[in-house]
C-alpha cells in the first residue's frame, strides 16, 4: 500500500464510520476505484481504530461517568440501580452478538462477504430498511390529523432486551455494506427510541467491538503475506480519527433536527449504479480479490 492510498483511504474511513453508509463498503469501493488491492478486513478494522477514538474524545464525558459507576457497581448493590451503571452493562451485552459472530465468521468475513455484488444488495436493502425506519420515527414526532404525537423511549428506559436486539443489530456490519451505524440505529428506531438516543448508544456500543477487533487484527499488519505496512496504516489511522471526529460533531447535530433520508437515498443509489458497473462488466465482483498478497508473487488462472 502507497502512502496515497493510506491518506486516502484514512478519509474515506472519517468521512463514512459515523454515516448509515457502511465505512468497510466505502473503503473497499475507494480500493475498487483507485485500481488497487482490496485493503481487507485487517487494515479496515485497524484503521477504525482511529474513528473510534474520536468516539472516546467525544463522548469522553460519558463514558468517564459510565465506568465510574459501573465499576462501583461491582462491589456496591446500591449503586446497580444508577442509570450510567446499568448503562455499563448494557453496553458489555450488547457486545456479546458481534463478539461471537465475528469470531465465528472470520473467514467468511475476510473472503465471500467482500463480494462486491454482496456489497452492492446490502447497500440497498439496509438503505430501504432504514428509509422506513425513519419514516415511523417522523409519524410517530409529527402525529397526524387522526393520530396522536408518541413520545419515543430515551436511553434511560434501555432495558435488557432492548441492549441485546441493539447488539444483534450491530452485529450485522460484520457484511460490508451494511453499516454499523446504520443497522444499530435502525434497529434502535424500529425498537421506539429517538434518533440521538439510538445513535449515541450506537456510538458507545461500537467501542468495546471495534477496540477488540482491531488489536485482534494488529497482528496481520505488516507480515509477509500482506501488502500493507505499519507506516502507511498508522498514517490513514491518524487521519482517520481527526475526520472522524469532525463528522461525528457534526452527525449528532444534522439527526436532532433532521432525518435520516438523504443517507437512505445515497445507499441506494451507490448500489444501484455498483450492480449496473457489475452488470455491464465495467467492475468485476471480486476487483483487487487478492488482496494480503504481495503483487510480486500473487498468480492467476
Amino acid at each position: 500500500m502507497s502512502w496515497f492510498e493510506s491518506i486516502v483511504l484514512g478519509l474515506v474511513q472519517g468521512l463514512t464510520e459515523f454515516l448509515p453508509i457502511s465505512s468497510s463498503a466505502h473503503l473497499r469501493l475507494a480500493a475498487v476505484a483507485g485500481g488497487w488491492e482490496d485493503p481487507g478486513a485487517a487494515f479496515t478494522a485497524v484503521c477504525q481504530i482511529g474513528t473510534e477514538l474520536a468516539v472516546l474524545i467525544y463522548f469522553r464525558k460519558d463514558i468517564a461517568r459510565i465506568l465510574s459507576a459501573w465499576f462501583r457497581s461491582l462491589t456496591d448493590r446500591s449503586v446497580r440501580s444508577d442509570p450510567d451503571a446499568r448503562m455499563g452493562w448494557l453496553v458489555i451485552i450488547g457486545s456479546i452478538p458481534i463478539g461471537v459472530l465475528g469470531l465465528t465468521l472470520q473467514d467468511a468475513i475476510e473472503g465471500p462477504f467482500r463480494d462486491l455484488r454482496l456489497i452492492a444488495v446490502n447497500l440497498i436493502v439496509l438503505g430501504v430498511i432504514l428509509g422506513v425506519a425513519d419514516r415511523m420515527a417522523a409519524r410517530d414526532s409529527g402525529g397526524g390529523r387522526h393520530r396522536a404525537v408518541r413520545v419515543r423511549k430515551d436511553l434511560d428506559q434501555l432495558t435488557v432486551r432492548d441492549g441485546l436486539l441493539f447488539g444483534l443489530a450491530q452485529a450485522m456490519a460484520l457484511v460490508p455494506g451494511v453499516s454499523r451505524s446504520g443497522a444499530t440505529i435502525t434497529g434502535g428506531l424500529f425498537l421506539g427510541y429517538r434518533r440521538e438516543a439510538a445513535a449515541r448508544y450506537s456510538f458507545l456500543l461500537a467501542i468495546p467491538a471495534v477496540l477488540a477487533s482491531g488489536a485482534y487484527e494488529l497482528t496481520e499488519i505488516g507480515g509477509e503475506d500482506t501488502h500493507v505496512s505499519w507506516g502507511p496504516t498508522i498514517l490513514a489511522t491518524l487521519i482517520a480519527f481527526l475526520v472522524g471526529y469532525a463528522i461525528i460533531a457534526w452527525f449528532m447535530r444534522w439527526i436532532s433536527t433532521r432525518s435520516f433520508m438523504p443517507f437512505v437515498w445515497y445507499r441506494i443509489g451507490v448500489g444501484v449504479v455498483l450492480l449496473l458497473l457489475i452488470w455491464f462488466g465495467v467492475v468485476e465482483p471480486n476487483a483487487g480479490e487478492d488482496f494480503g498478497t504481495p503483487a510480486e508473487v500473487t498468480t492467476e488462472g
